[in-house]
């Protein structure tokens, strides 16, 4: 007796996204606005993937479910690393692309936490725009946040008008401290800030905001290198670490 072969469920059918709107910050990292997709949900935090003659890779969505465009800020990674992304920054105004039907990913927020402390490096900031905008938009109350934005340069920081408009309205929601790794550069010398790579001041700042492991959630998204120093740092001392890495594929 033969046994029938199980059939492979087909792939879901790849949607397609057009670009709105493009604005470039430097010569390797850009915003884009694109086509929401009839159906695409996603809760904040989550990501899209992508892709351009068939190269697909996963990005985090800055912008909130309740707005009509996805928003997306990309870092341009170089061949041989990057595949996607050079196909990507060739692309402007009108172009077409595809997208997965879903968004995925387990890096949203967690409210059984009354405080959450959001460390990220340039893009790895995406998901706690997505955070930050629904959080106010829905009026949810009970929560508080705080974020440690680091970068080299002052130009890569790119969201942290926003994040300080949110701190200055809303001084008991969010604390929020923006740092450059090379401050006597001149590409910084405007910049009177906090100074060092951004997981090297997180310390400087639990103790600062009186965070306790008992109500306190930490996320790391951004360089694979200060994500693993915020978890050899903090999981030893109590803290429970939430981690986004899929970036690092492109």
């Amino acid at each position: 007796m033969t046994t029938p072969r199980r059939r492979t469920p087909p792939k879901p059918k790849l949607a397609e996204t057009t670009i709105l709107k493009r604005t470039d910050i430097t010569e390797d990292l850009w915003l884009v606005w694109m086509e929401k997709p009839e159906g695409f949900t996603f809760k904040p935090g989550q990501y899209c993937t992508l892709g351009v003659n068939g190269i697909e890779r996963a990005y985090s969505i800055s912008s909130a479910p309740y707005e009509e465009d996805l928003e997306l800020f990309v870092e341009l990674v170089p061949p041989p690393d990057g595949n996607l992304t050079p196909l990507l920054n060739e692309l402007n105004v009108g172009d077409k692309l595809s997208i997965r039907p879903r968004a995925k990913g387990l890096f949203v927020f967690k409210p059984d936490f009354k405080r959450h402390l959001f460390v990220s490096t340039v893009t790895g900031v995406v998901p706690y725009i997505s955070i930050l905008r629904q959080y106010l938009h829905d009026n949810t109350e009970g929560h508080e946040f705080y974020l440690l934005l680091g970068a080299s340069y002052e130009d890569e920081l790119t969201y942290d008008s926003e994040i300080q408009k949110i701190a200055e309205e809303h001084p008991d929601l969010l604390k929020f401290v923006p740092t450059v790794s090379r401050p006597t550069e001149e590409r910084n010398a405007s910049w009177t800030g906090e100074t060092g790579r951004v997981n090297n001041v997180v310390e400087k700042y639990i103790d600062e905001w009186n965070l306790s492991t008992d109500d306190t959630l930490i996320y790391a998204c951004g360089h694979p290198g200060m994500i693993e120093d915020v978890k050899d740092r903090f999981i030893p001392k109590g803290f429970s670490v939430e981690e986004e890495r899929f970036w690092k594929d492109d």
